[in-house]
């Protein structure tokens, strides 16, 4: 039984990857499955209503893997482009945010390999606390290692999102979510596993998370 409120995920797939040559990075894979497939399928077992990635969906192992998990989830997926196609994390979440019905939703990257089902719910229930203690909390942020932001490892209330878009003119995420009222969190880290804000942005950050879930699949006690 789903413990908490209805809530969608957006995961944002688009962006032209210059720091990985151009290459698809959500279709990257990171223990032998896609990076994007890795983070729907945390969003998945977390219980989301809804899953809405946003960018283009080339045919093979991404769209196998979506197709996998949608299975008999009628109107679950949904697959989207930002309009222009490339033009930034602002339109894809205004185009995501199109073909959210939850009134909460999961904001993640797509490149994240060590995200995890109990992450996505760390996220959704501080989200909850964070409105049920201030009516004008809009959502919780995670913060990595430094207690910087993570914007794309986040989750709202969709009222509250709908609301910023519509006065904000710019290209910038943070520029949209920074000046919501927002609570943070710190998600929890396994010793000796990378953290669930992991990006994989250039090859070598690429590399970095194939040898540790390499290790972490040899390692018995893992």
């Amino acid at each position: 039984m789903q413990q908490f409120p209805a809530f969608d995920t957006v995961i944002l797939a688009g962006g032209g990857a210059s720091r990985m040559g151009g290459a698809d990075k959500p279709g990257l894979a990171v223990g032998a499955t896609p990076m994007l497939v890795l983070v729907a399928q945390a969003a998945a077992a977390a219980g989301t209503s809804r899953l809405i990635p946003v960018g283009p969906m080339r045919a093979g192992p991404v769209r196998d893997g979506l197709a996998r998990l949608a299975a008999g989830r009628t109107g679950w997926l949904a697959r989207v482009q930002e309009e222009p196609a490339g033009s930034g994390p602002v339109a894809g979440l205004r185009r995501g945010l199109a073909e959210v019905t939850a009134p909460w939703l999961v904001l993640l990257a797509a490149d994240l390999p060590f995200l995890t089902a109990a992450h996505v719910i760390a996220l959704q229930t501080a989200g909850r606390l964070a409105a049920a203690e201030s009516s004008e909390a809009a959502g919780v942020v995670s913060l990595d290692a430094t207690g910087r932001p993570q914007w794309l490892t986040s989750c709202w209330q969709t009222s509250s999102l709908r609301t910023a878009l519509a006065g904000y003119a710019g290209d910038s995420l943070r520029g949209v979510l920074a000046p919501l009222k927002s609570a943070t969190i710190r998600l929890a880290v396994t010793p000796g596993a990378p953290p669930p804000w992991l990006d994989c942005d250039t090859p070598d950050d690429l590399a970095i998370a194939r040898r540790a879930w390499l290790v972490r699949a040899e390692d018995p006690g893992g």
